[in-house]
């Protein structure tokens, strides 16, 4: 993909805790490639969920329900 214009932003904003992650700050890249892989980026859970590194959607539905 093309460079992503608001990177240095999309950083300060970045919530991702996988450091080695090519996608970080990269935004439109990141949820591309979650949902090709049935999951949603790390930035729709709380911090403390979003260590777990359980991406998946059941799991994003029972935070969002509070269960």
């Amino acid at each position: 993909m093309a460079d992503c214009p608001s990177l240095e932003r999309n950083l300060q904003d970045c919530t991702c805790t996988y450091e080695p992650c090519a996608r970080k700050g990269k935004c439109c890249e990141c949820i591309a490639y979650h949902r090709k892989s049935g999951e949603a980026p790390g930035c729709l859970f709380p911090k403390v969920i979003e260590r777990t590194y359980d991406r998946s959607l059941r799991n994003l539905a029972r935070v969002v329900s509070g269960q």
